[in-house]
């Protein structure tokens, strides 16, 4: 993706946390020039050695920017970084492209897709499937679903922090799949926890659970991670619980009132309500494992 120039187009890059930080550097590193913006200036401006130009505003990233790029907790913030005198739209150009890709759920998605509309603005629902490990690593898989005009353009831009993508089709259709992963993944996770903790109370030594399923097609690396990281005790976040269940609450909600039950996911969200309440929310998901004592 360049300009008739031959530069790489401008990003703005809305939201430097646990994600949106490494992504920044993968698109440094692919030499595309990058603005950054967090609510948190200080997580913006460790970019800045990196060479990302460093914003206290989200206006002031997107100004000139061809390319914007939000990665942010919930759709309700996204909303709030876009709006206002100081919102990114104040200063986003007409015909400039917006990748959101953060897990904001359907409904925000269709929402902020409108709001691009208004604005004369391209828009693409790209949610990524993986945590800061391969975001670090530049190993995510992108989710994406937009105007299969605007593939040319994006595609460097998701080669750069990305090892795959899938497209999708329309708009929502890739917020759509990552909540779908995501409700596998949170299954898995209890259901790892559930074993541990089953282990454990048969006097079992826990490792002989780990070892056992890493060499049975039943397991999978996720699960076997997850599980030996709950016999450790050990809950620095990749993923944090009040993600992983602000993400288990979106896919509940893009069913309700459909004639569909899914008491799985509504066992996680009660369980993991708990947790968060308890005060594991900011600890990795396989902290879930702590409330079954």
């Amino acid at each position: 993706m360049t300009q008739e120039n031959g530069h790489k187009p401008t990003i703005a890059m809305l939201g430097t946390g646990r994600m949106g930080a490494p992504m920044a550097r993968n698109l440094l590193a692919a030499s595309f020039p990058v603005r950054a913006w967090n609510r948190t200036f200080e997580k913006a401006a460790a970019l800045g050695p990196a060479g990302a130009e460093a914003t206290t505003t989200p206006s002031a990233a997107t100004q000139a920017a061809d390319v914007l790029i939000t990665m942010l907790s919930d759709g309700q913030s996204t909303e709030q970084a876009m709006l206002g005198d100081h919102g990114a739209l104040a200063s986003l150009a007409p015909g400039a492209i917006w990748i959101q890709m953060g897990t904001i759920g359907i409904a925000w998605t269709a929402r902020l897709q409108s709001l691009a509309g208004e604005h004369g603005c391209a828009f693409v629902d790209a949610p990524v499937s993986g945590s800061d490990g391969p975001a670090r690593e530049a190993k995510l898989v992108i989710l994406a679903a937009g105007d299969e005009g605007l593939r040319p353009r994006v595609q460097p831009i998701f080669d750069a922090v990305g090892r795959r993508t899938l497209w999708l089709g329309a708009p929502g259709n890739g917020s759509a799949l990552k909540l779908v992963l995501n409700a596998w993944l949170a299954a898995t996770v209890e259901a790892a926890a559930e074993c541990v903790a089953l282990t454990e109370e048969l006097g079992l030594q826990p490792s002989l659970f780990t070892d056992a399923l890493a060499d049975l097609p039943i397991g999978s690396p996720y699960g076997v991670i997850k599980a030996k990281a709950m016999i450790a005790r050990e809950f620095e976040p990749g993923f944090a619980l009040r993600h992983a269940l602000k993400d288990v609450v979106l896919a509940l909600d893009a069913v309700a009132g459909h004639e569909l039950e899914l008491p799985l996911l509504e066992l996680i969200n009660e369980r993991w309500s708990d947790a968060v309440q308890q005060g594991h929310g900011d600890q990795d998901l396989s902290a879930a494992v702590s409330t079954l004592r």
